[in-house]
């Protein structure tokens, strides 16, 4: 039988750490026995869209599918060589924690060791574990928070300096939020950028994680050009959904062949930032393989601790 994990299951299974090792495992496996990641598709509706992603993890003997849309997140896990479904798991939280591992693998190999301070543009559910991934993997000391709305972006900051015990402060505008940060994460819905090139000092890291399809982007062309080294997590996704990429290459300022994959990053076929003065960028998509990998982990964990609800021939 198949076990069905709610999202109060994942809550209860597995935080931003697991999720950042978990992803870590399978970008290890970029590129070998068979690891394979289908770009997003998108299923256009009345009134909405519907999103199916899927990949395969042969390392682990499992490969799945998320589909959703608005207000629903499912994601479904099977086993290769027992050709069956395992799991069926409600994935709003699995789906905000590994997009916020993502960003946590790509700032172990791309901020500078020293990086203390962080600026957030967005103050909603994918910034919070956005900096609890950045929190796990460098010793943040401050954080600046802006978004469009005065009582969102104080509430945010009250809410995640308790949570992670450092000050979180609310930025009046974006400008001087980014200013000066060691790290900076955009994680937004915006269609026209919200962090610019200039504002950018030397040595910075940015994660850009909220633009995921063409209509949508948060950095402007100078914050890609500045950056010595631009990564994404899948370059084949990136060239259907990565605005900022798309448009430099189709202008000839920048080359695909420029942009590294996470998984490059993480076996070490290339190896990160070149020095402490380098301004480097996540182009964050958000990807089926971080999907399975992730889901892979709940899934076990959940036989191990005994929770979920099975299903199927002689279940409930």
């Amino acid at each position: 039988m198949a076990l069905y994990l709610s999202e109060a299951d994942v809550g209860a299974l597995v935080g931003i750490d697991d999720a950042v090792t978990a992803l870590e495992n399978a970008f290890a496996r970029w590129g070998k026995d068979g690891t394979e990641n289908l770009p997003r598709q998108r299923l256009k509706l009345p009134g909405r869209g519907f999103n199916l992603m899927t990949a395969a993890l042969p390392a682990e003997d499992v490969f799945g599918h998320k589909g959703y849309f608005t207000g629903c997140h499912l994601f479904a896990l099977y086993s290769i060589s027992g050709r069956r479904l395992l799991a069926l798991i409600e994935a709003g939280t699995l789906g905000a924690l590994r997009t916020g591992a993502a960003s946590g693998v790509a700032t172990r190999r791309l901020a500078r060791t020293d990086a203390t301070s962080v600026a957030l543009i967005g103050g909603g559910k994918q910034g919070r574990t956005q900096l609890l991934a950045v929190c796990a993997v460098r010793r943040i000391g401050r954080v600046r928070v802006f978004s469009r709305t005065k009582g969102n972006r104080e509430e945010f900051a009250a809410r995640m300096s308790a949570e992670l015990g450092i000050p979180v402060d609310p930025a009046d505008d974006a400008e001087r939020c980014v200013r000066g940060a060691d790290i900076v994460i955009a994680a937004t819905k915006s269609a026209e950028p919200v962090v610019l090139g200039d504002w950018l000092a030397p040595g910075t890291h940015v994660n850009a994680i909220g633009a995921n399809a063409y209509a949508r982007r948060e950095l402007d062309d100078a914050a890609v050009l500045r950056a010595g080294l631009v990564v994404t997590d899948d370059r084949a996704q990136a060239k259907i959904e990565a605005r900022e990429l798309i448009d430099l290459v189709a202008g000839g300022g920048l080359r695909w062949e420029e942009v590294v994959e996470l998984g490059d990053l993480v076996r070490g076929v290339h190896s990160g930032r070149m020095d402490t003065g380098q301004i480097t960028v996540f182009k964050s998509l958000g990807i089926a393989l971080e999907d399975v990998a992730f889901g892979n982990l709940i899934y076990r964990r959940a036989l191990e601790r005994g929770l979920g609800a099975e299903f199927g021939p002689g279940g409930k």
